[in-house]
């Protein structure tokens, strides 16, 4: 089942001219989720084209009921990017980071880095809710941040659509500012 808009998903990795309107369709999407959670332009390039190589692989196991493409494709950058912080966790730099990469043109990185600007305070707030546990984090960043359903998050995640709306609850009720207390006449004086 597909969505009905662009060509069907599964053919993206068989069909050049079906995966070329399919990343048309989507490239900006993914480009904007990578930016909201890395600051680098180059690697912002590498984690975007890396999720449509992982949904290039992945094109003949879509199943359309998880929520559409968009939502597939979420699912894939998560773990895309994932990916990449575990790798550069271990390596903590230098290597890692600038092996194999590819040349940018000078247009490509002002664009990348506009767009990286327009998401430092999306990324101040992922630091921010790093105090979360993982599980409501991520449902509360694919609802809140990139504008998923519940149940399109919960698809993307691969958990029931129930357990996406527990999460989600405990983490709105974590990040509520603690209320306001009265404060006494008295208390002012003294």
């Amino acid at each position: 089942m597909d969505t009905g808009a662009g060509p069907p998903v599964r053919s993206i990795g068989t069909d050049p001219a079906a995966f070329t309107e399919f990343y048309r369709a989507h490239v900006d999407e993914v480009t904007r989720f990578v930016t909201r959670r890395v600051a680098d332009p180059h690697l912002a390039a590498d984690l975007t084209a890396e999720v449509f190589l992982a949904a290039i692989e992945a094109a003949a196991k879509y199943r359309g009921s998880s929520g559409g493409p968009r939502t597939w494709l979420y699912g894939i950058a998560r773990h895309v990017i994932a990916a990449e912080f575990r790798r550069s966790a271990r390596e903590r730099r230098a290597e890692g980071l600038i092996a194999g990469r590819r040349l940018l043109e000078a247009d490509d990185v002002d664009r990348l880095a506009e767009k990286i600007d327009a998401s430092r305070r999306v990324r101040e707030l992922h630091r921010e809710l790093q105090a979360l546990p993982e599980g409501e984090r991520a449902v509360l960043e694919l609802v809140a941040v990139d504008g998923l359903t519940v149940a399109e998050a919960a698809a993307a995640l691969g958990i029931r659509p129930v357990t996406a709306r527990v999460r989600l609850h405990r983490a709105r009720h974590a990040l509520r500012p603690e209320p306001f207390q009265m404060v006494s006449e008295t208390e002012v004086l003294s």
